[in-house]
């Protein structure tokens, strides 16, 4: 299977010309029926889809309700459009007094494309799950003086999506807002094997102290680990130093091969 990097903070290569890169994150699935995973913040995933020539998904995810996930979201909705999202997703939220939730209202989306509100496990297509909730046992990664709808947010709508394949499970994540050892283990639980590859944002941004989590995705031994967006670019470099080739620099263009 193919991934791209439709959106994220960086551009690692010249090629092709007139790439964008805007601080958000958007993942395209170039499957039998293409899956994407968020939106960006604004224009840059709708541009860099178009150039790098690839068809127009009627299957969106949303992993979160985050306006950089979020916020390039209109470029995308047509009629036929599925969206799936959770409900939370949908709900006004702050970080430190600023908005930082979806910049539409569910009313306005509905206006052009279906909303699939999910919270549990979902096939979404054949080998293609959407995790719903994630169940959190080690660390969370939160966001401090963040509310939603007045209350602290803990982000309860972050999700993932896991593809099964021959060669084993490939996570692609959001944000990992549930934490990145608690969305691997769940992705394995769910579907019963083990997490061989993993695409997307693993938000270790949000942890001073990184030793037991770098230690356990040693041991874990990923045939490939392709940390963007939220990770952090020390941290990006931090993996790459850990896990020598099995770890891949991405930016926004970037295309995986699984």
């Amino acid at each position: 299977m193919r991934i791209y990097i439709l959106s994220d903070n960086k551009i690692v290569s010249p090629r092709p010309r007139g790439l964008k890169a805007e601080w958000g994150l958007s993942i395209y699935l170039d499957l039998d029926e293409p899956i994407l995973l968020d939106c960006s913040q604004s224009d840059s995933a709708f541009n860099n889809m178009k150039v790098l020539k690839l068809k127009e998904p009627k299957k969106i995810v949303l992993s979160h309700g985050h306006y950089d996930h979020t916020g390039g979201l209109k470029n995308f909705l047509g009629k036929g459009v599925q969206i799936y999202a959770h409900s939370n997703a949908f709900f006004p939220r702050t970080f430190k007094g600023e908005e930082v939730g979806i910049p539409y209202s569910k009313e306005e989306i509905e206006n052009f494309s279906k909303i699939n509100v999910i919270s549990e496990p979902f096939k979404i297509q054949k080998n293609v799950w959407i995790l719903g909730e994630i169940p959190r046992t080690h660390e969370e990664a939160l966001l401090e003086d963040s509310f939603m709808m007045g209350k602290p947010d803990r982000i309860l709508d972050d999700t993932s999506i896991v593809v099964k394949t021959e060669k084993g499970l490939v996570l692609v994540l959001g944000c990992c807002h549930s934490g990145f050892r608690n969305t691997v283990k769940y992705a394995e639980e769910v579907l019963n094997d083990e997490v061989r590859f993993i695409v997307g944002g693993t938000h270790l941004i949000a942890f001073k102290d990184l030793r037991e989590i770098l230690e356990w995705i040693e041991k874990k031994e990923f045939e490939l680990v392709a940390p963007c967006h939220c990770t952090g670019m020390l941290n990006e470099f931090l993996l790459k130093q850990r896990l020598g080739e099995n770890c891949l620099i991405v930016g926004s263009g970037s295309k995986i091969e699984i």
